[in-house]
């Protein structure tokens, strides 16, 4: 290695260990690794082992109500005194519905499970009472995906000292957030499991980028700390996303299959045989795109003659049912069995021991 490469490589890992230093320590932590919000799947045993570790823990708000919320903080406060993010995703306009096409997704859902009844296109708890709920519980962070927090909202989250975390899929929408007042970016690459966070569902699959193509590009549009997200699992997705201009890194997919997430066997022993291959995106869960192992289900979505699923949330509604019993039977063809493209590089161990494995190694190769 040259002398000028050797003095530009220790460059670049000066300014990111700088960066992570700074986030670190506005942030309350000890390691640059924040825990994805995983909605169904982040007990606060799981993010209260990855704030423990130094990190911060996550919880995916989705589809809990104010009292859920309060129970969710109180529970990770009595197991951990680190960080932790409460995430919610932004509405989206009212589904249109269509009843003939209702049917012809319950009829096929039937084969699958017991024949969805009634749908409905409304969420069980309102935005703006899961907001509120959010700010009185005063996490570290609020985080925002498929959209932005409205001013009110941001106003008084600030008010409260909570941090604003925007996902953003692009370049634009990381500019939209940063002008509406988020305090960091949440990149998500097209690599991660679960839910795309694009603000615009009818282009989520259209403006699918690749962490690697989409963190520096961020880094360089905008003036506040670059959270990247998608496909890390371990030391050396951690070194490269810091690398192209991250301050942090945000894991899901990799905690899944330890004891803390107590999610279905079924699809945690999926998810430690997956190949990068093994996942592919689908709206055939929710009518939202996501990443998902790819199941059987997935593949009877997929054929020429396969009815296209209901907008969101009319076919997370419809869904619902089948899932349910994929979950009590143990059934991976029906469950919503969410990995990222690094799925394979899931440990079976406690979140804690993984956040500091990763980070130590990591931590050793920017140190050198």
């Amino acid at each position: 290695m040259s002398e000028t490469t050797r003095r530009k490589r220790a460059e670049m890992l000066g300014e990111a260990s700088r960066r992570v230093d700074e986030f670190c320590a506005a942030n309350d932590m000890h390691a640059p690794i924040l825990m994805a919000p995983m909605a169904g799947a982040c007990p606060p045993a799981l993010a209260a082992a990855v704030a423990q570790a130094g990190g911060m823990g996550g919880c995916g708000a989705l589809l809990m109500d104010p009292v859920a919320i309060a129970l969710w903080a109180a529970e990770f406060r009595a197991a951990s005194d680190g960080p932790f993010q409460m995430n919610l995703w932004v509405p989206d306009p009212a589904p249109r519905r269509d009843a003939e096409h209702e049917r012809a997704v319950a009829g096929f859902l039937e084969g699958w499970g017991p024949r969805p009844t009634e749908l409905s296109a409304d969420l069980p708890v309102s935005f703006a009472d899961q907001c509120e709920a959010l700010i009185e519980a005063r996490p570290a962070a609020m985080s925002s995906i498929m959209g932005l927090f409205p001013p009110d909202v941001v106003d008084r989250m600030k008010a409260r000292g909570i941090r604003w975390f925007a996902t953003a899929t692009t370049v634009a929408e990381a500019l939209q957030a940063e002008a509406a007042g988020a305090d960091a970016i949440i990149a998500q690459g097209s690599e991660a499991g679960g839910h795309r966070g694009a603000f615009d569902a009818d282009r989520a699959n259209a403006q699918m980028c690749g962490l690697m193509a989409l963190v520096p590009a961020v880094r360089d549009a905008v003036s506040v700390p670059v959270i990247a997200t998608g496909g890390i699992a371990d030391a050396r997705g951690v070194v490269a996303a810091l690398a192209l201009g991250a301050s942090a890194v945000q894991i899901g997919t990799a905690f899944l299959r330890g004891p803390e997430a107590a999610i279905v066997p079924a699809w945690a022993d999926a998810i430690g045989r997956a190949q990068p291959e093994d996942t592919t995106t689908t709206t055939a869960f929710s009518g939202r795109l996501g990443r998902s192992l790819r199941t059987d289900y997935i593949a009877a979505t997929e054929g020429a003659d396969a009815i296209a699923p209901l907008p969101y949330p009319l076919q997370r509604s419809a869904t619902g049912p089948m899932r349910a019993l994929g979950a009590t039977e143990n059934d991976l063809a029906r469950i919503q069995a969410w990995a990222g493209q690094s799925a394979r590089l899931a440990r079976n161990a406690p979140a804690g021991e993984i956040v500091r494995s990763i980070w130590a190694e990591a931590r050793a190769a920017l140190a050198q």
